[in-house]
């Protein structure tokens, strides 16, 4: 056989199995025995190895071919995978049907689409191939998981579209491969998986992605992230144009004219949803109109044009054996209940929250008593009443400790708040706790260094404060258990790495009370320095928005303590990152300082992330909808009511050439 010959009988075969493929994964409806798409496969697989300079990326051989990796690489998102606003009952729906359509001046229509129980995930394809895959992390920044969603087989590795287009979706373990995945496990004397989600998770963190090819996961793609030659104008021309391009979408998404008839779909699949081969929570509710979407604009955290309506929480009876008490990094004292083993919206339940000791008195809750407990959420269980029929008199009160249960200080109350508090800075729970919360994703983020080793490292007195993660050795490292020279090499990288994280992330991560990942970032933002924050008196920090005056008062008395002092002035030494790396809010003399902005329609020389990228840089700020506060609308090609409501507003209007002027003289 020639070398054209090898290479079109190459071609019509990945051509045919890609087919046979689609038909299998996707569509669910094989058109040949298993026999003859093994017998194609195997074909392939001879002429590649005879000719190894002919096989590509995209070919069916090539989903399990990485090695094992050391460890993830982050991925930044240039546009946000945001979590969405819950609803929880009918009332919710028609006030967010009433928000929505209090802001649109046209008829509002939405898409239903059931709310898949797994792992939310970004597909990058490039020229028609898939490049890239990785996980939503905390919304701007994931991990790449290209090597372990190559190996789903309802992925394609090639795709008709080829102008770049990044695809979101959920990846999920059907119920099938769950059952067949804890099988293996007890037969090998392994712990089980919980639930379906926890092991679609833990088989896409996977290093080696021979581990995640044998999980049998599955996907469904539901949205679009960044597209280059992105046109249609509503979300179900996009589910069908992802279809169309053989991606997975989940069939059965519905496009409802009225709140009426959404209610109708909840209902619908809130009793149905059991009969499903796939674990949902609930139901993605979304503005169908694109140009609509864009009025309605965005908050901090969730878009404003969406919402998840949340199943009502599963219920369950358990005993309580006893109540335990635990120490926050804030030094609050909470009680846990400690129960009798159930199942609960498919996981194991042995604890649940009582939160405070009032609610415990308010619902008469004792030690040995009969309660219901349910998932707040389908996430949080929390004990809801007690079963008093079933009480026989030998059940014990309980009362809060006057003394912490950690450190033995006494315990306050503080600003008439219900909860019981430790304020010794000292006490080992809280320093602990602060420790965990220092390297969690939302804070510095360090890879390796979860809950467990700050718990065996803050056993073994290798850290006490938060400098003290800095200042590891790989010597000390490599004394511990299941600590081997891969693992210590894979933490003192990540360790290393967050020292160069933007101040906003430091900022959350010291835990200062009241500020959260939001107030952070605006104090970042304002102040740009560690030092100039440090400096920065009551009456500077009031005038900020978003700033109120307990978060102002925390902040001084915070950097006014010589603990904190000396903390800041080792991690300088230390070359931690005290400076603000993200956009910058005010940039003196540029076009763009201090103004509004907002972009329409589309841009042909630039994407409209790196439209928003360029502004933010040059001090002005991006929004979604246009109002009276807007300083600049810039329209792109097919601009719609966006347009029309910034001449009618009598906003200035530019065109794409004039934005790029204004990024060129600053340039």
């Amino acid at each position: 056989m020639g070398n054209q010959q090898v290479q079109d009988r190459i071609n019509a075969l990945r051509e045919i199995l890609n087919q046979y493929g689609y038909e299998y994964y996707v569509l669910d409806r094989p058109s040949v025995p298993d026999a003859e798409y093994d017998q194609k496969l195997q074909e392939l697989k001879k002429l590649e190895k005879a000719h190894p300079e002919l096989i590509t990326s995209d070919s069916p051989t090539q989903r399990v071919g990485a090695e094992p990796l050391d460890a993830f690489q982050k991925v930044q998102h240039h546009i946000p995978m945001l979590s969405l606003g819950n609803a929880f009952n009918e009332a919710d729906l028609r006030d967010f049907d009433r928000r929505v359509t209090r802001e649109t001046d046209q008829p509002v229509s939405y898409v239903c689409e059931l709310k898949i129980d797994g792992l939310a995930v970004s597909l990058t394809y490039e020229n028609g191939k898939f490049t890239r895959g990785a996980t939503r992390g905390d919304g701007t920044t994931g991990e790449d998981i290209t090597s372990n969603l190559r190996t789903i087989r309802s992925i394609p590795l090639s795709i008709k579209e080829k102008e770049t287009i990044e695809v979101r979706g959920e990846a999920f373990m059907p119920h099938r491969s769950f059952l067949a995945l804890n099988k293996a496990k007890q037969a090998n004397n392994e712990e089980p998986f919980a639930n379906p989600r926890n092991a679609a998770a833990g088989s896409l963190r996977q290093l080696d992605p021979k581990i995640a090819a044998t999980r049998n996961l599955d996907t469904f793609l539901y949205g679009v992230g960044e597209w280059e030659a992105g046109a249609l104008s509503s979300h179900s021309e996009r589910l069908h144009y992802l279809k169309e391009l053989g991606l997975k979408t989940n069939p059965e998404w519905k496009k409802c004219a009225t709140i009426e008839e959404v209610i109708e779909y909840v209902n619908y699949w809130t009793n149905e949803r059991p009969h499903l081969d796939y674990e949902i929570d609930g139901i993605v509710v979304k503005v169908d109109n694109l140009t609509q979407q864009e009025e309605l604009g965005f908050t901090a955290k969730n878009p404003r044009w969406a919402i998840a309506y949340k199943f009502p929480a599963e219920e369950a009876i358990t005993k309580l054996q006893d109540i335990e008490l635990s120490v926050g990094r804030t030094g609050v004292v909470t009680p846990t209940a400690i129960l009798d083993s159930v199942r609960i919206a498919g996981t194991t339940v042995q604890r649940a929250s009582l939160h405070n000791e009032d609610l415990i008195h308010e619902q008469d809750i004792r030690i040995g008593d009969t309660v219901v407990i349910k998932k707040a959420g389908d996430i949080i269980p929390k004990v809801v009443r007690v079963v008093n029929e079933k009480r026989t008199g030998e059940e014990q009160q309980f009362f809060m400790p006057k003394h912490c249960p950690a450190c033995g200080n006494e315990l306050v109350r503080l600003d008439e708040e219900v909860a019981l508090r430790c304020i010794n800075p000292n006490c080992p729970a809280q320093v602990k706790e602060s420790l965990i919360h220092f390297v969690s994703r939302d804070a510095m983020n360090i890879d390796g260094l979860g809950e467990k080793v700050i718990i065996q490292l803050f056993r073994e007195n290798l850290i006490h404060t938060i400098a003290d993660i800095y200042r590891l050795e790989r010597e000390e490292l490599l004394q511990l258990e299941r600590m081997g020279e891969k693992s210590v090499s894979n933490l003192l990288r990540a360790i290393e790495v967050s020292k160069e994280n933007s101040l906003e992330k430091l900022l959350f991560g010291l835990g200062i009370r009241f500020i959260g990942s939001k107030a952070a970032k605006i104090l970042a933002s304002h102040f740009k320095t560690m030092g100039r924050l440090q400096r920065a008196s009551y009456d500077e920090l009031i005038v900020i928005d978003e700033i109120g005056e307990k978060m102002a008062d925390a902040i001084v008395q915070y950097f006014s303590e010589e603990k904190v002092i000396a903390l800041l002035e080792d991690l300088k030494e230390l070359n931690v990152n005290m400076q603000y790396n993200g956009p910058q809010k005010s940039n003196e003399g540029t076009v763009f300082a201090g103004k509004t902005i907002v972009l329409t329609g589309k841009m042909e020389k630039l994407t409209r992330s790196e439209a928003k990228e360029k502004i933010e840089a040059m001090g002005g700020s991006v929004t979604g909808s246009v109002s009276k506060k807007t300083d600049i609308v810039i329209a792109g090609e097919d601009a719609g009511s966006k347009h029309k409501k910034a001449l009618e507003l009598g906003i200035s209007i530019w065109n794409e050439q004039q934005l790029m002027e204004a990024i060129d003289m600053k340039e």
